[in-house]
């Protein structure tokens, strides 16, 4: 039977107890943070980059990710009091021994991709798995840059400087601090402005009050009583796995890694960074046959019921499908069912980047054309192409996910990187989707 063995090389780990700093104290505002375990000075402090261990950060770009490198940014909007910590990523002890092998993969990087052990009789077998494995053997701690930007919010910082500090910082989320409970306690994300918008908005003549006025902590008392959604986390130590269970199963985006003796924030995980690291190594494992498949054979996907929209559809109508639907993306289909554009959450924080959410009658095609970054237009693919194409494009194109089309260029279906993740990590582990499922975002 195939096995992973640790061996973490040069990257020694110090005790446990040794890498807890004190407990993060009072935030307040906005902080502007890297990974770290230390605590946080009292006085700003120049950021200071160490080299990358292993090549997810030193060979490779990442642009859709801002939140992984340090930006500086000439005229900051007035977002609140903003620090920035030094960060030191500290290292990690060996877990286990190596183990003896009949035949044996060598991982790219010395002490980051594990031994790989394969007995020959069950090679075949269990190739199967070998992604899943390859999760369990390696902890959220290996994923984690050296050198990373994490913005937080006090939870007593207003709504619309919030929002406004997500744009100029590049990031899509911000772990939310409370004081009074001196831990964190959420997550502020373009979703929240979404929802904000759609609950709030009424025409462009009328001001959005709760947007311009209220404290995250108040849209938090009021979105709340709804429904109450604990913060969901993950501990440094635990692995991948465990990791990429959490975010299908919560049916989230952004995993906050905490570290529970610090309490500090250190990263936020997604499942465009996951992927982009297991496809890093994908090359030194052995390849699974249902890589090979089509999406059609194996059914990733979703291929009924799509949501969509016009060019001519209004935002406010756009932003009501992705509260009323849950999802994170609407292609944008022409009169002939062509698939023209693509609208996604991540284009809604243009209008507060424009400042013009106060008017969302105005067409998604309007909308699109003040999009801040390059687009390079909708990535798509066809049922009938291979798992192993569908993995290699939407990690090359850093997409979070490929619109399905046929011969015509029509809209068939979606397949995004959950779908991805579940194909290649839990279905092999026996944990089908439904069962994963719950009603939470």
């Amino acid at each position: 039977m195939k096995r992973f063995s640790s061996l973490r090389g040069s990257k020694k780990r110090k005790d446990h107890e040794g890498r807890a700093g004190r407990r993060q104290s009072e935030p307040h505002g906005l902080l502007e943070t890297t990974s770290s375990l230390s605590s946080p000075p009292t006085t700003p402090t120049q950021v200071t980059k160490q080299p990358p261990p292993f090549p997810l950060e030193g060979n490779r770009s990442d642009p859709e990710q801002p939140e992984e490198r340090l930006r500086s940014l000439s005229s900051p909007l007035d977002t609140g009091q903003r620090f920035s910590l030094p960060s030191a990523k500290p290292p990690l002890t060996p877990t286990s021994a190596p183990i003896s092998t009949s035949r044996t993969v060598h991982g790219l990087s010395e002490g980051m991709l594990e031994k790989l052990d394969l007995e020959d009789e069950a090679v075949e077998e269990s190739e199967s798995d070998i992604y899943m494995r390859f999760m369990k053997s390696h902890k959220c701690y290996d994923i984690v840059p050296t050198s990373s930007k994490l913005v937080v919010f006090d939870t007593t910082l207003q709504v619309k400087k919030a929002f406004f500090a997500l744009v100029a910082n590049g990031v899509r989320a911000a772990p939310l601090w409370e004081t009074k409970k001196q831990s964190f306690v959420g997550m502020l994300t373009i979703t929240d402005f979404i929802n904000i918008l759609h609950r709030y908005y009424k025409s462009p003549m009328v001001q959005i009050y709760e947007l311009e006025e209220h404290k995250i902590e108040t849209w938090r008392e009021l979105y709340l009583q709804e429904t109450f959604k604990p913060l969901v986390n993950i501990s440094p130590d635990a692995s991948i796995f465990d990791a990429v269970y959490s975010l299908i199963k919560n049916k989230i985006h952004r995993l906050p890694v905490i570290d529970p003796v610090s309490g500090n924030a250190l990263y936020i995980l997604t499942h465009k960074r996951i992927l982009k690291f297991l496809q890093l190594f994908v090359c030194e494992m052995p390849k699974p046959a249902f890589m090979k498949q089509t999406l059609e054979e194996l059914g990733i996907g979703t291929y009924s019921n799509i949501a969509f929209i016009h060019p001519d559809t209004p935002i406010i109508k756009a932003l009501s499908i992705f509260v009323e639907r849950r999802v994170s993306a609407l292609p944008v289909v022409d009169e002939s069912g062509k698939v023209v554009d693509i609208y996604s959450k991540f284009d809604v924080i243009n209008l507060a980047a424009e400042k013009t959410y106060n008017n969302l009658d105005i067409s998604v095609t309007q909308a699109l054309m003040h999009r801040s970054q390059y687009f390079e237009g909708v990535m798509k693919c066809n049922r009938l192409e291979t798992l192993e194409t569908i993995v290699d494009r939407i990690v090359k194109a850093e997409v979070h996910r490929l619109v399905v089309v046929d011969e015509n260029a029509c809209i068939v279906g979606i397949v995004s990187l959950s779908d991805i993740l579940q194909a290649l990590v839990l279905t092999p582990a026996g944990l089908n989707r439904k069962e994963n499922e719950v009603e939470a975002e």
